[in-house]
């Protein structure tokens, strides 16, 4: 499998270089340059398997020879240990639990098999490999947990100073060793474009040798598809597929959603949910792409003005604006509505949804509502108790804390404060 850039600028390069680089010389991303399809009795034979296999015959076309079977494998069955089960809320609502991980949050799978590709990958290099990340909440403890301790890799972390949450703060603090997190006086647009400045920025990548580990790379974005695989695994009826709802920041997990179901996944139809940050829901409804500041909101991992990952939405679909329409659809939910979906739902059905889980609850039942007879699921992202100052607030009562969580809490946080100026974290970066 080779991967060329999404600016045609820079030659096409295998899993290998493409997972090490993060993202091409011309600053544009990576893109398979084939993309796989299962065969129909795969599917109809996929209660029969293991996650394990259906994981390995998923992102196997992806990394082609650049890892032996055996070692895929490995990394495979490391990425995955933990359940991802497929919950009832209602009749016609599902909820896939991506928060069963070590650091209760989706991004624990990206990267989890990244860090294990980039650590099989640094054995063969001499020198020290610098994982330059931004977070607007998961990422950071997602990524500092995968690569913790990992020989032969530095990891540093951007993060919007008060964007975050208190736990997800926590997460991505207090390690130590080789994880360092950046307390940027910005947004999480400022982080993102900093650390997009680093990778072209050849004073600070001849001498640090940089990769990425956000969803731009694509050994964090392409093992997303597992969720969707495992979820119609767990689907009772075959015959009707799902209505799938993600709620959506830098899109990369919804992107890779819809590569799965171009690889052969059944699905219905995609929805992205998003919160005010909503430039995807827009450009859907007028065809008009216009990119605003990020603004805070409750949903804090969705506050996104310029999502990296669309620019991969519209090449799964030849740029073709009406293809794309046909398969998506976008709502933008409002802070007053995600809190009001919490407390309602709780009250109902005695399900609690974090945050950007009840973004995704109400988007996808304003879309129910207008589609009678069809069902769906929605992804739950984080463990609630990952923005319990949010969530407690709204049910009025505590939210039992897990063992990972209450483990850190009391942990001192170590950060660096710097401004939202490129020249600081170049500093940082040389120093």
């Amino acid at each position: 499998m080779k991967y060329y850039s999404l600016n045609k600028q820079s030659p096409a390069v295998d899993f290998k270089t493409a997972t090490i680089q993060g993202q091409a010389p011309d600053k544009g991303l990576y893109f398979p340059e084939t993309l796989p399809k299962l065969p129909k009795s795969w599917f109809e034979e996929i209660g029969t398997r293991s996650n394990e296999q259906i994981a390995f015959d998923v992102i196997k076309p992806y990394v082609g020879d650049e890892i032996p079977g055996q070692e895929l494998e490995r990394i495979v069955k490391e990425t995955i240990d933990f359940p991802i089960p497929l919950v009832k809320i209602k009749e016609d609502i599902f909820s896939l639990e991506l928060f069963h991980g070590p650091t209760l949050a989706f991004k624990d799978v990206g990267a989890r098999f990244m860090s294990r590709c980039l650590g099989y990958f640094a054995k063969e290099r001499s020198g020290k490999v610098t994982v330059l990340v931004a977070t607007s909440g998961d990422t950071g403890g997602a990524v500092a947990n995968g690569f913790y301790d990992v020989e032969g890799v530095e990891v540093v972390i951007l993060y919007p100073s008060g964007k975050v949450s208190s736990v997800q703060e926590k997460q991505l603090t207090t390690l130590g060793k080789n994880i360092h997190a950046l307390e940027v006086q910005g947004t999480f647009d400022d982080c993102q474009q900093m650390v997009k400045q680093a990778f072209t920025d050849e004073s600070v990548t001849g001498k640090r040798f940089l990769t990425s580990a956000n969803s731009i790379n694509v050994a964090r974005w392409l093992p997303q598809q597992f969720y969707y695989f495992f979820a119609y695994k767990q689907w009772a009826d075959k015959n009707h597929p799902p209505v799938i709802c993600v709620p959506s920041g830098n899109f990369g997990n919804i992107c890779a959603a819809m590569l799965a179901h171009i690889s052969g996944l059944p699905v219905q139809h995609f929805i992205a949910a998003c919160n005010a940050n909503d430039v995807v829901p827009r450009y859907l409804f007028s065809e008009q792409y216009e990119v605003r500041p990020a603004v805070a909101t409750i949903s804090n991992a969705m506050d996104v003005g310029n999502p990296s990952n669309f620019v991969r939405v519209m090449e799964l679909f030849d740029n073709n604006f009406i293809d794309l329409r046909n398969i998506l659809s976008g709502y933008t939910i409002t802070d007053e509505d995600t809190r009001k979906t919490i407390e309602s739902v709780k009250k109902e059905t005695g399900y609690l949804l974090d945050p950007h889980g009840a973004v995704a609850y109400l988007a996808l039942q304003r879309y129910l509502t207008a589609h009678s007879g069809e069902r769906g699921l929605i992804i739950e992202t984080a463990h609630p108790v990952k923005f319990y100052d949010v969530v407690e607030p709204v049910i009025r009562e505590q939210i039992a804390i897990p063992p990972s969580i209450a483990g850190i809490l009391d942990l001192p946080k170590r950060s660096t404060v710097i401004k939202a100026d490129y020249d600081e974290l170049k500093a940082y970066l040389l120093s």
